[in-house]
């Protein structure tokens, strides 16, 4: 259902099923299509509270019809995931969209969300289909193994899943060691067995100096 139009463009093909985006991503579509505003990221009440406290802001819409619609946000380059049952971990700013057949909700991240403005918590999408990730340049799909655990700078965080656990180290960033940090830093360390979205592009954020 879900294909890339050039690495900038998604295009959906749909048969009578829904699809949720981001909200204002859909730049056409053909056919006929309904559209309806969803609350608190799709998750219904629940969703709309918890995302209120945790301040993490994310728009969806729910697109359902026959036809194809196309969505695009930004010229940000787009990545399709695709689920099998498990657990995809993405920034809400990240997330493009996803079919009917996945579940979106909300997952306590700790230091790393609250260091960007994001809040607490990040946006999880699980189930069985695919999901469009969003990247600030061509994303990197790097792989964490148990021998090889991994570090990133939280401003090129995207995305990880698998079986993967987070830590924080503090004191040092990659732009500490180039002398362009300043005052707390820290890095995301991954350890175990998956795989870890970045992007060559930073966000402006604080993430490197807190």
């Amino acid at each position: 259902m879900f294909r890339l139009q050039g690495s900038k463009v998604l295009a959906v093909d749909m048969t009578g099923d829904a699809v949720k985006a981001k909200n204002g991503s859909m730049v056409a579509y053909d056919g006929q299509m309904a559209f309806k505003k969803l609350s608190g990221g799709g998750e219904g009440i629940r969703g709309m509270v918890t995302r209120r406290i945790t301040g993490e802001q994310m728009t969806v819409m729910e697109v359902r019809g026959q036809g194809t619609c196309w969505f695009a946000d930004r010229a940000s380059e787009i990545n399709l995931v695709s689920l099998q049952g498990d657990k995809l971990y993405v920034e809400s700013s990240n997330l493009l969209a996803t079919d009917s057949g996945l579940r979106t909700g909300t997952s306590f991240t700790g230091v790393r969300g609250a260091s960007q403005g994001n809040g607490l918590f990040t946006t999880t999408v699980e189930g069985h289909g695919q999901a469009a990730i969003m990247s600030d340049g061509p994303a990197v799909v790097l792989r964490v193994s148990p021998q090889y655990p991994l570090s990133v700078d939280p401003g090129a965080y995207v995305a990880h899943q698998g079986n993967l656990r987070q830590s924080f180290q503090s004191g040092v960033t990659f732009r500490t060691f180039m002398g362009e940090g300043g005052g707390e830093a820290f890095q995301i360390r991954f350890e175990g067995d998956g795989l870890v979205y970045v992007q060559p592009s930073e966000r402006n954020t604080v993430a490197g100096d807190v």
